[in-house]
């Protein structure tokens, strides 16, 4: 473990690809590199608010190695460490269906790229100033946005799904003006910046971006580099061509597959599923206006931008996640030359998704193994929760206490659902009582067949339930409360309720308070529920 002015930097990215030519950090369009080399801007009073522990481990940092108020400078982009070398990445992208255009860091700042252990990371700073990417915007980034960003790259960690890490989140000690509702009324707000570290922050719209301007060259360049270092495996002493592209494809729908499926397990929704917004090794990527199923809607979004169309609903994510996966495929045509092996490696998301699907939905369920048949089931109990508000993590996490004995079947229907109670927000009628009890009849059934066949106790199959079916996620009431704590001067509000969520499979009975599913008071209030992409 070293100090941070012992990190081994190696900036590949800025080393083997084009960059920019022109040090200008004033927002226009940069053609021919992958990145512009920036200067982060100078903040007037860095306060460092947290530092993830085990994603400083992941560098090699040690915490105890190094000043608070030094951490804190290196970490808001005040000071650079030697090695470093900042830059801004460039990439297009579709955003909500429309191509866009160039879009690139435009309130992201690489700081550097760090190697420790045979493993290689890059840290960026989000909020740290203007980028030539910035468009009209200004490159800062407010508390609000970055405590939700810091907390929930954490917390999927923690829930076992892929995704960026974050290292730190700073208070800037400067304000940023906001029109938080885009209704023409905006505040200043506290300025922060969160620190992400990520093994690769190149996205779909990266290879867009080149194809789209017919910067074939740079595109191969990008598309070689990235294989070179991130999928290894494919090259195996092959020079990269068409068979190799194609597979990498094919690659990159298996990992998104995964992840969606982890995404969809867990309740998790996006909210905004744009090509730039999807990471190339399949990490979820960009935390901006998410949100946890609270009641099971499958069309619900946290977007407030989406709203009208739900584009990005929880239930659409698998859709979109093969539709960004075709734009990727028609940026990389130019490499393979013909559309068959595209489309071929397409096939694998579909399959993939489908797979990870059927066994989480019967690890949630408690069974051994997904059987044909258990598809049925599966979707009548989905169908089941919109029948009724039914928070969907604390009903999943609920059922583990469900009595599957045979001895059941004589309880009165009050009794068979008193363990679900507490995941309805108001009581089912008696229509949802007799069709959700006519459910569980069916589901016990399945489960002592499950149990009989495995060989396992009805304690195994709970611990089994508990280890998929996550008691604390990251609700946006929940996230809210902590941003309004720390503007009051809790400052120690963050790393309460991420020591939490380290944890999101254990009871942890002293923080029962934050597994309740969400109170009325949240919701319909500003950042409770839905949110904007303003920070």
């Amino acid at each position: 473990m070293v100090g941070l002015d012992q990190l081994e930097f190696d900036n590949r990215f800025v080393h083997e690809l084009p960059g920019d030519e022109s040090a200008d950090n004033t927002p226009r369009q940069v053609h021919g590199a992958c990145y512009s080399r920036v200067t982060p801007r100078v903040c007037s009073k860095p306060q460092l608010l947290s530092v993830a522990p085990e994603v400083a481990e992941l560098l090699g940092l040690d915490l105890a190695a190094f000043e608070r108020d030094h951490l804190a400078q290196v970490l808001t982009g005040n000071r650079q460490l030697p090695g470093m070398e900042p830059y801004a990445m460039c990439y297009g992208g579709h955003q909500f269906g429309n191509w866009a255009g160039q879009l690139g860091d435009g309130r992201a700042i690489n700081l550097g790229e760090v190697t420790h252990q045979s493993r290689h990371w890059t840290l960026q700073l989000k909020g740290a100033g203007l980028t030539p990417y910035s468009r009209h915007a200004d490159g800062l980034a407010v508390l609000r946005s970055s405590v939700r960003e810091y907390l929930c790259s954490e917390a999927m960690h923690h829930l076992g799904v892929p995704t960026t890490r974050a290292l730190s989140l700073s208070l800037t000690g400067d304000t940023v003006l906001r029109d938080m509702f885009y209704d023409g009324n905006p505040e200043y707000e506290p300025g922060a910046v969160v620190c992400r570290v990520a093994r690769s922050f190149v996205r779909f719209g990266s290879f867009e971006i080149f194809a789209s301007r017919g910067e074939h060259q740079l595109l191969k360049q990008l598309a070689d580099f990235t294989l070179r270092h991130d999928f290894p495996e494919l090259l195996s002493g092959r020079e990269p061509g068409p068979e190799v592209y194609a597979e990498w494809l094919a690659e990159v729908a298996a990992r998104t597959a995964r992840t969606i499926a982890h995404w969809m397990r867990v309740g998790f929704v996006h909210g905004v599923m744009n090509t730039d917004n999807l990471s190339i090794i399949g990490d979820t990527i960009d935390y901006g206006p998410y949100g946890w199923l609270e009641g099971y809607d499958p069309e619900w979004t946290p977007n407030t931008t989406d709203a009208q169309h739900k584009r990005y609903g929880y239930g659409a994510q698998p859709n979109i996640g093969l539709w960004n996966l075709i734009r990727l495929a028609n940026a990389i045509y130019p490499l393979v030359g013909e559309a068959k092996p595209l489309e071929e490696a397409l096939e694998v998301y579909g399959e993939i998704f489908a797979q990870c699907r059927a066994a989480d939905m019967a690890a949630k369920l408690g069974f051994a193994h997904y059987q044909q048949d258990d598809g049925e089931l599966i979707e009548s109990l989905l169908e089941l929760l919109t029948q009724t508000e039914t928070d969907m993590t604390l009903f999943f996490r609920q059922l583990a206490q469900v009595d599957i004995s045979p001895q059941t079947a004589q309880l009165s229907d009050a009794e068979q659902l008193a363990p679900l109670m507490a995941a309805y927000y108001q009581a089912p009628s008696h229509k949802v009582i007799s069709a959700t009890c006519q459910w569980l009849a069916d589901y016990r059934l399945r489960s002592q067949q499950s149990l009989a066949g495995s060989g396992e106790t009805n304690a195994d199959r709970q611990r089994r339930m508990n280890a998929v079916n996550p008691k604390y996620v990251l609700r946006n009431y929940l996230a809210q409360q902590v941003v309004e704590r720390v503007e009051e001067g809790d400052t120690g509000a963050v790393d309460e309720l991420l020591g939490v969520l380290r944890r999101p499979y254990d009871e942890q009975p002293q923080w029962e308070r934050y597994a309740q599913k969400r109170p009325e008071w949240a919701r319909a209030k500003p950042g409770c529920s839905t949110l904007s992409c303003s920070s």
